[in-house]
């Protein structure tokens, strides 16, 4: 079965500035595929260049079959595209940028009646046709974006950072459609700098400073770079407690997660861990084992980044 998306060594430059350095991937066909990286990653300078939207400076780049450097326009016409600045006219009502865009993507108005009472009723936009776009609240905002990207029924959909500045339920609900889109058999590609969000992707991409430093679904990714045990330490003074654990041979690594501790040890090195502590003068303290989560995975990747870029 052909690769939705296919990606082999794109890469972006501004001038001496790489946006986005040598990255590949493939994506399979129904799957919702996650970019999770901080703001500035390289995130949405790939998604553009996914689009046809900007060019690459090099590699290679195939979606729904079509080569993004040489047929854009094809490209074009089997996506949706919804930006991370919602791309609506605020002074139009709901139907009026319902309409608009379906004349734009070219339905005619038998396929357009039929594409907007699908939609509205996927997205609960029924009841808002006649409300002026900028006085929707932002999570229904965001529901109409995502119409309009669907009036043409795509085969891919890319979404730019769909959720942000919308409240924790809107964002769950927005996942609810998404997850829809991709039971129809379309593929999903979005961005995210939610570490919650990206735990619903089928398959995740972590990006930092324009190259993918991990790979795999999110259980996979949590895995394959934590094979040591995680244990979280509790205790009074964490900042002068942090400097003194990362000198002991028995914590391989540490990092700060708000006022508490988590630490990466050998399995073999636990219970010799723990009379260390006791016997500290550290005071009252917890240790227990937990579940790695992508936090932990991100944080660990980027200390381990900069830890190369620094030798």
């Amino acid at each position: 079965m052909r690769a939705a998306i296919e990606v082999d060594r794109l890469t972006k430059k501004f001038g001496s500035f790489i946006a986005v350095d040598g990255i590949s991937f493939a994506v399979a066909p129904g799957t919702i595929f996650g970019f999770l990286g901080a703001n500035g990653a390289g995130k949405s300078t790939t998604i553009r260049m996914l689009c046809g939207l900007l060019l690459p400076t090099s590699g290679r780049a195939l979606v729904a079959g079509f080569d993004v450097s040489r047929e854009a326009f094809r490209v074009k016409r089997v996506i949706g595209y919804m930006s991370q600045k919602f791309s609506l006219y605020l002074d139009l009502t709901v139907a009026e940028n319902l309409e608009f865009f379906g004349r734009v993507y070219g339905l005619d108005d038998k396929k357009l009646v039929a594409s907007l009472n699908r939609l509205k009723k996927i997205t609960g936009l029924e009841g808002w046709e006649k409300t002026l776009t900028s006085e929707l609240p932002t999570g229904w905002r965001q529901r109409l974006a995502l119409s309009c990207a669907l009036l043409h029924d795509p085969e891919i959909i890319f979404l730019d950072e769909p959720t942000g500045g919308v409240d924790p339920l809107a964002r769950r609900q927005f996942w609810d459609l998404i997850y829809e889109q991709a039971e129809q058999g379309r593929t999903v590609f979005v961005t995210t700098h939610y570490l919650d969000e990206a735990e619903y992707c089928h398959e995740l991409r972590i990006i930092h400073a324009g190259r993918i430093i991990a790979a795999g679904s999110p259980g996979e990714i949590k895995k394959k770079y934590f094979p040591e045990n995680l244990l979280e330490l509790s205790c009074q003074k964490p900042l002068e407690v942090y400097e003194w654990l990362k000198k002991l041979p028995e914590v391989s690594q540490v990092s700060l997660f708000g006022l508490k501790l988590h630490l990466l040890v050998e399995p073999g090195e636990v219970e010799g861990l723990r009379r260390v502590l006791g016997q500290s003068g550290l005071g009252q303290f917890e240790l227990r084992p937990i579940v790695p989560s992508l936090e932990d995975v991100f944080i660990r990747r980027l200390e381990e980044e900069a830890g190369e870029r620094g030798k």
